[in-house]
């Protein structure tokens, strides 16, 4: 019988042998836009609920702070750590409007938005990401399943394969660190 803990491990893998087939190219052209963004002075913003938001905000502080390499910050900011503006927008406006308010007020044309949901299908990051797109950002989707009604939002979408949340999320956390790994190897090379 195999055990919880073993089941877990083989279903990783399986995801993951799944997005290092697919992926590659896909997350390599994601970062070769994160660093033009950067190196023309833009910003990366990135944002999600839940879980995703945690993921939004462990790799703005890899980008703004480092990952693995001593250099400058770059300019990397989780739209979902101000909690006066999480819940006033939410108040006066509606959760589903918290993150395209915030996207509204900061970006800029040409920064690069990393909208994170593992369905694809979550209000606030689908608002997000349209006014973006509107505003002139690159929108990079994270997602999973079929990519939800995020992919048609999106510029460039890294899918994950699988239709496990845990699965999903265990995937754009390694592929956002692959993400700052190349970022901080071309920029620090620059």
């Amino acid at each position: 019988m195999t055990s919880p803990f073993d089941r877990a491990m083989a279903d990783h893998r399986e995801v993951l042998d799944l997005v290092a087939g697919q992926l590659g190219p896909i997350v390599e052209d994601a970062a070769d836009r994160m660093i033009e963004a950067l190196l023309r002075g833009n910003q990366v913003l990135l944002l999600g609920n839940g879980g995703s938001a945690a993921d939004a905000q462990h790799l703005a502080a890899e980008l703004s702070g480092r990952y693995t390499r001593e250099r400058r910050g770059y300019a990397a900011v989780a739209l979902t750590t101000d909690t006066s503006a999480l819940t006033a927008i939410s108040n006066d406006y509606g959760f589903d409007r918290v993150f395209e308010r915030q996207v509204e007020a900061l970006a800029r044309r040409g920064d690069v938005i990393i909208a994170i949901s593992t369905s694809g299908n979550s209000p606030n990051v689908l608002q997000a990401a349209q006014r973006g797109r509107e505003m002139g950002c690159t929108v990079i989707g994270f997602t999973g399943r079929d990519g939800g009604r995020l992919l048609g939002q999106c510029d460039l979408s890294v899918v994950v394969p699988s239709e496990d949340t845990a699965r999903i999320q265990e995937m754009h956390i390694l592929v956002g660190h692959v993400l700052c790994d190349l970022v901080e190897g071309a920029l620090t090379t620059q």
